[in-house]
């Protein structure tokens, strides 16, 4: 597996690597035997950045790799990321996003406690607190830097104003935003692709599969559970789905033609667009994980990367990513 740079934090990461989330919701039932044997082929196979959150099954994700890192002996052989900032009742429903500074440090104690470590590799903001200045919040984690709690810091969904906020603060190591064949907001001109190479962070991109649709394996709403989050999302709607398997169709014929898959496609595509980007492709079985490990080899050349945006040019994808709702908590 190659390895790409965490911004300036001086850490290396595994250039692809994986989203665990679906190990505990927001995708259908899990089960965790089939969750562990993921995590460790992971390791086998050097895909050994991981990324978590507090809000993932309202803790329960953490927990979860926090069994398997101690069972495992394995917390020196990963770079653990993870998140604060969504903050959910006992029965996990949402009730807002906290940044405020006694918030930042109590939920990273709580994150340190349900992994089971002593101290996070990475640590986001979730999403952006319209009601604390990002200077205040990014504070508070710098707290956290110089008790030891913490390697380096990170932002998710920010605006690129408030990365420069936050760096002129403490550096931030990584900007976690979605990123794929269909999401192309951040490579728009003084968009975040290029405001995280200005401020030497990494761009980590998540939901690179475009929620699993860039695969091809999706062919109907039927496919997708009852608990399935993305029967709620825009771009899963009826009137969406359809529009958006043509533009599947296209990348499925250019993975053909590369001998690969459509996912390998999508994911060759963004470790093309720069060094500093690591896709985050997330999964809970070891054979989805073995083929997204697996698009680290393949080599796009130019030709290639025109033909692809020719057929998914920017504005292609039918729907937005998230409702309404979701919409109003990015890019703040």
């Amino acid at each position: 597996m190659q390895t790409r740079a965490l911004g300036r934090s001086g850490k290396t990461v595994s250039a692809i690597g994986l989203g665990v989330m679906g190990m505990s919701e927001f995708y259908g039932d899990a089960d965790e035997k089939e969750n562990f044997a993921t995590l460790a082929r992971a390791i086998e196979l050097g895909v050994t950045f991981w990324d978590t959150a507090d809000a993932y099954g309202t803790g329960h994700n953490e927990r979860l790799i926090g069994r398997f890192l101690k069972e495992q002996r394995a917390r020196d052989r990963i770079v653990l990321a993870t998140k604060f900032g969504f903050v959910r009742d006992a029965s996990g429903r949402p009730i807002g996003i906290r940044g405020d500074p006694a918030y930042v440090a109590s939920a990273c104690d709580a994150s340190l406690s349900r992994l089971g470590i002593e101290r996070i590799d990475l640590y986001y903001q979730h999403r952006v607190d319209p009601n604390v200045p990002i200077e205040d919040t990014v504070g508070a984690m710098a707290e956290l830097v110089r008790a030891g709690k913490v390697r380096a810091l990170g932002l998710s969904e920010c605006s690129v104003e408030s990365l420069r906020r936050a760096c002129a603060v403490h550096p931030i190591s990584a900007v976690q935003s979605e990123y794929s064949l269909w999401t192309r907001e951040p490579e728009r001109p003084g968009g975040m692709l290029a405001a995280c190479r200005e401020q030497g962070a990494a761009f980590v991109a998540y939901s690179p599969l475009g929620r699993g649709f860039l695969t091809g394996k999706i062919e109907s709403l039927e496919e997708l559970g009852a608990n399935d989050f993305r029967r709620r999302t825009p771009r899963f709607a009826q009137e969406n789905f359809d529009r958006n398997l043509a533009l599947v169709a296209r990348v499925k014929e250019i993975a053909a033609e590369k001998r690969c898959t459509p996912g390998q496609l999508a994911l060759a595509w963004l470790l093309a667009r720069g060094e500093h980007v690591v896709p985050i492709p997330g999964t809970k079985r070891r054979k989805y994980l073995e083929e997204n490990a697996g698009a680290a080899e393949i080599r796009l050349d130019a030709r290639d990367l025109a033909r692809i945006d020719e057929a998914l040019p920017p504005g292609a994808a039918a729907g937005e990513r998230y409702d309404a709702a979701g919409m109003s908590l990015t890019n703040r």
